[in-house]
């Protein structure tokens, strides 16, 4: 029987003040203390974790009616992991997540090395793919308006491609809101890497640079939906924003992911999202009653 060993991988640093989530505060020209931005991102990490643990089990539940259907289908299996870096960080995960009780899914933690952004990040991956896993997918902690249907989607792109392309390569993607990546996966055998991606000093944006390097080699590409990252004060605006329509939503849409936690939080802080007013009007009573606007 044929089998598919799939990683869902969260990259992230551990909340620790002025460690994380730096732009959001006072000192760097947002309006939140050090300590404040940390429980902003403690919050929005377990937010992601968790609907990223939901993601997992539905994809299970679905290889498993898969194959119900089908006893030929391989036999899919979705482990979680957390990398941060160093050692001491992924201590200090560890007890992040054990101090707030059980999780539905098991949490395994890697140790991500190198000199620069680009290289912990491969080295991430390399050490999944090192272990066995067919496929990864990765996200980061930042993410609190993600819908589990990305991550459902970009493995489903990853065995598509694995089945159709002779090369068994694949790459999935979703941009954030500012050309950078919310979500990237591939297969073991995609010949893509991050060297120059995130750490270039040409001003190119990470999502041109993986563009580029898709091009070069030729390997099919699934694009998901942008999803927002939150690393200075209008992101957590647009977050909240976004969020506070999303809670409303779920109450038609029972299947929507919500972030309460991040909510939770932002409501005790008493954050608003304001925007500066719009005194720029234009003259529609003239379209709607036909007449061209005079001098």
């Amino acid at each position: 029987m044929a089998q598919s060993r799939n990683a869902l991988m969260l990259f992230s640093k551990p909340p620790i003040p002025g460690f994380v989530k730096t732009r959001l505060t006072i000192e760097r020209g947002g309006f939140l203390t050090p300590e404040q931005a940390a429980n902003f991102f403690h919050r929005s990490l377990f937010d992601v974790a968790e609907l990223a643990m939901q993601a997992i089990a539905r994809l299970r539940q679905m290889n498993e009616d898969e194959r119900a259907t089908d006893p030929e289908a391989p036999e899919r299996t979705y482990d979680f992991f957390i990398s941060t870096t160093p050692m001491e960080n992924v201590d200090r995960m560890r007890k992040l997540f054990e101090d707030a009780g059980a999780w539905p899914e098991k949490i395994n933690y890697l140790c991500d090395t190198g000199a620069s952004f680009d290289e912990h990040f491969d080295d991430a991956f390399g050490q999944l793919f090192t272990r066995g896993y067919d496929n990864v997918v990765a996200i980061g902690g930042d993410l609190p308006t993600m819908p589990r249907s990305h991550i459902i989607n970009a493995f489903k792109w990853l065995d598509y491609f694995t089945v159709t392309d002779k090369l068994g390569w694949g790459f999935v993607e979703a941009p954030c809101q500012e050309c950078g990546v919310s979500v990237i996966g591939q297969t073991k055998s995609t010949p893509i890497d991050s060297k120059g991606v995130y750490y270039n000093l040409s001003g190119r944006p990470a999502l041109d640079a993986y563009t580029e390097e898709i091009k070069a080699h030729d390997v099919p590409v699934a694009f998901l939906m942008p999803v927002a990252d939150v690393d200075e004060a209008g992101d957590l605006a647009h977050a909240l924003s976004c969020l506070r329509a999303m809670d409303l939503s779920s109450k038609w849409d029972t299947d929507m992911y919500v972030s309460r936690r991040v909510l939770e939080w932002a409501d005790a802080m008493h954050i608003v999202s304001v925007t500066p007013p719009n005194e720029n009007h234009d003259p529609r009573q003239y379209v709607d009653e036909g007449h061209e606007p005079t001098e």
